[in-house]
């Protein structure tokens, strides 16, 4: 094990290695500080950049993203009560109300200490739990597989969604999206109208783009006026927090890490449950829950921390098991499955370069952050003051010639202008794009071990429950399955009821 930590040290602090996870920060907090764009659209337009990268650079650049992105989007909640992504909507709760009273600087300081707090217990998390469950998982066969790739999709569209159904039905849309392309086993095309681009499939990075890029940016588009940011003096001597500040943060911030590192590790929750259940709790056991969303700072700090550690944490069951617990660790799955990576239990056996490489890379990226982003609060604040209906067209301009570069296809640009309106009629009807894109990545994985199992079991399909881990498993499936429909019901009849009345 010491051997394939250091050979994944010598990956990330390479100058390859620190280049890319400088620049897999900066560009993901660039683009998460403008208000409206989110995660998924950061990783989807700035994904191309990292296929033509050696896959242990591209993973480590694209986690550097992801990351940045998640702490650069709190950086608009705070200053303009727009949050960059939808986890930092909580941290604007009360970091929008103290940049009113002029303690801007404190809030983004905290903001900085706590993203770092949370991310090194996930950190930890992820070191002490990948190696173990990843030789638990060895003993997996198709039907274990199978089993929590359902779980994943079901959990997706079930916990933290108000629109169950609707989610459900976005899965089962990408799902029937991943048929396309080549029968695994006979070689039939199927679905592709004889179209010789959709042989291997869709494009995930024109399907990623289409569904999240293009209608955040023409939504955001649309808007006349932004809210202005609030001016305040960013040095750092002013952005200092109070002794007060450091005492009432110190135990929201260990335990938003803990809340965040539980829900990041569980598939379909990730860091939106975790930073409303943070935000809920330390309200709960504050002795002052009356300054909650007035201006608290335990309320910027806990949803941080929690937002944080979820991210680091949701890559235990990616790099484990293989299988992505929300839509961003899908798109993760796709990257490395087009550089020839396939996550899972021989993973961290097969290439320890790449799996500690990316681990130290972890460290030094949120080092980097919390180095580089207090100075350069300033550059954000002029970044969110130029006015965006001069930003989209760049960033549009940008993100076609990112999915042309990838396979030199024109037929690409077309299918990201289709699921780009796709995305924006979603939206419009209020069915959520994040369930499709997991569907979409997962369904191929599900047809590949659910045939494999069939084989094996001669047609029998009780062999999912004959096996005792698949058979738990399923029998969970089973319940949310139940719960979500019934929980749709009841939901229904309430609002029937509001109507009559």
């Amino acid at each position: 094990m010491i051997s394939d930590v250091l050979a994944g040290l010598s990956v990330a602090l390479s100058v390859d290695g620190l280049l890319y996870c400088f620049l897999g920060v900066f560009l993901g907090t660039f683009v998460g500080v403008l208000p409206g764009i989110g995660i998924m659209a950061t990783l989807a337009m700035l994904m191309p950049i990292t296929y033509h990268l050696s896959p242990n650079f591209a993973l480590i650049m694209l986690a550097g993203i992801y990351y940045g992105a998640s702490y650069g989007g709190s950086t608009a909640a705070i200053l303009m009560n727009l949050p960059g992504t939808a986890t930092s909507a909580v941290t604007g709760l009360d970091g929008y109300p103290m940049a009113m009273q002029g303690r801007a600087g404190q809030a983004l300081f905290m903001t900085a200490i706590a993203s770092f707090v949370g991310s090194m217990f996930g950190v930890v998390l992820l070191v002490c739990f990948s190696v173990p469950l990843s030789r638990i998982a060895l003993q997996f066969g198709p039907q274990e597989y199978v089993a929590l790739m359902l779980l994943g999709l079901i959990a997706a569209s079930v916990i933290g969604s108000g629109r169950t159904i609707r989610s459900l039905a976005s899965v089962s849309l990408g799902l029937a999206l991943g048929l396309i392309g080549l029968d695994l086993n006979s070689g039939t095309a199927r679905f592709t109208f004889g179209q010789a681009q959709l042989f291997d499939g869709l494009p995930l990075v024109a399907l990623a783009i289409g569904l999240f890029g293009l209608p955040g940016i023409i939504s955001n588009a649309g808007r006349t006026t932004l809210p202005k940011v609030e001016q305040t003096n960013f040095r750092l001597r002013n952005m200092m927090p109070t002794r007060e500040d450091w005492r009432r943060s110190s135990m929201p911030m260990l335990r938003g890490s803990s809340v965040g590192g539980f829900f990041g590790a569980l598939p379909g929750t990730g860091g939106l449950v975790a930073t409303f259940v943070s935000y809920a709790i330390e309200r709960k056991v504050s002795r002052r829950p009356e300054e909650f969303g007035k201006g608290a700072i335990e309320g910027v700090a806990a949803p941080e921390a929690a937002n944080n550690s979820a991210v680091q944490a949701a890559f235990i069951p990616t790099l484990s098991l293989g299988i992505p617990g929300d839509p961003v660790m899908a798109i993760m799955l796709g990257v490395m499955m087009v550089h020839g990576i396939l996550p899972g239990p021989t993973l961290i056996q097969s290439s320890p370069d790449l799996f500690w490489g990316l681990i130290v890379s972890f460290v030094i990226g949120n080092l980097m952050l919390l180095v580089l982003n207090l100075p350069l609060v300033g550059l954000w604040v002029r970044l969110l003051s130029i006015p965006y209906n001069l930003l989209s067209p760049v960033i549009v301009a940008l993100t076609c010639i990112g999915i042309y570069s990838v396979n030199y296809q024109v037929s690409d640009i077309a299918i990201l202008v289709a699921f780009g309106f796709l995305g924006l009629g979603m939206r419009a009807l209020d069915f959520e794009a994040a369930p499709l894109l997991l569907g979409f990545v997962l369904g191929p994985m599900v047809e590949e071990y659910f045939r494999r199992a069939l084989t094996i079991s001669n047609g029998d399909l009780g062999t999912f429950t004959e096996r005792p881990i698949s058979a738990v498993i399923m029998v969970i499936v089973a319940l949310l399955l139940v719960w979500a429909v019934v929980s749709s019901v009841l939901q229904m009849r309430r609002g029937r009821v509001r109507h009559a009345s």
